[in-house]
């Protein structure tokens, strides 16, 4: 892949993440900052509880970074790299609940901007950091991590292979990925869009499930526990969209509306969808570098 190429598909993820300051909004960080005000709470300090709607960008929000670090048997101490770590939710759940140390990288500017943020205001920026990469080529040491965790982001990165080898250089010898993923489905018909990650086929390089594990074999990660959560997230997709329907309350505190815009209630629609025909499901597992 080209410097070139790197860079268009740079500029069309923070196209795609930070789309209402690309159209002339105040920024993310400004817009959060001022929508903690309006919901009366201090955007300098902060709980996980009250930034949970913003910084679990991913199905199943805290539960499934719960289960997948319950999979993965995290152990205090361990350095975790959060791969599109988004907003930094995952990153400060490790912290916190598993007393992991853990490194963000996303390549989009506006999300690790908010990541250090929220870190600052909830206390944990001592055993967080973030930094704006491209998940193929870091500028972290060899060796460098113990584990690697990534939830809904590889369908977002072209250079798979790229990425792959990436893990295998900053990883220990036996280190473990994590990854709770979305894979194409059986149905081949085209996805619903827009969803989540994408507004067009442009940003969604979605892989088929048999050819996504054939990668992480090839590159030298051997299966340790996989297992298809499709129904889970499914059914708390169509849990969180009877809310962003208004047929349940609203609820007080920043949601991803504000970061996704009013077209988050189609992506979320979209995207059960998508889940409902079996044009995509999502995977949760463990792997090992052999």
């Amino acid at each position: 892949m080209t410097d070139r190429t790197r860079d268009r598909d740079a500029r069309l993820i923070n196209d795609h993440y930070d789309a209402l300051a690309a159209g002339g909004e105040e920024s993310l960080v400004q817009r959060l900052h001022a929508a903690f005000v309006a919901a009366g709470r201090d955007p300098g300090t902060l709980s996980l509880d009250e930034v949970a709607g913003i910084d679990q960008l991913h199905l199943g929000g805290r539960a499934a970074s719960r289960s997948l670090a319950a999979l993965g048997e995290l152990r205090a101490g361990q350095r975790v790299l959060d791969v599109g770590c988004g907003t930094g939710g995952a990153s400060r759940l490790l912290a916190d609940e598993a007393g992991c140390e853990v490194v963000g990288v996303d390549i989009t500017i506006a999300f690790i901007e908010v990541a250090e943020w929220l870190s600052a205001a909830t206390g944990l920026s001592a055993r967080t950091r973030f930094l704006c990469a491209d998940a193929a080529r870091t500028p972290l040491p060899d060796g460098a991590f113990d584990v690697i965790w990534c939830q809904h982001a590889l369908m977002n990165m072209p250079d798979l292979a790229g990425v792959l080898a990436e893990w295998r250089r900053l990883l220990t010898p036996g280190g473990l990925v994590l990854l709770h993923e979305v894979v194409a489905g059986d149905n081949p018909e085209p996805l619903a869009l827009p969803v989540p990650w994408a507004r067009t086929a442009a940003t969604s390089h979605l892989q088929q499930r048999e050819a996504f594990q054939a990668s992480l074999e090839a590159a030298g990660f051997v299966p340790v526990s996989v297992r298809d959560v499709t129904a889970t997230a499914l059914a708390w997709r169509q849990k969180h969209g009877h809310r962003e329907a208004g047929t349940e309350p609203p609820p007080n505190l920043p949601g991803p509306a504000l970061i996704f815009g009013d077209e988050f209630a189609e992506m979320g629609r979209n995207l059960r969808d998508n889940l409902a025909a079996g044009r995509v499901r999502i995977l949760e597992g463990v792997w090992r570098l052999a």
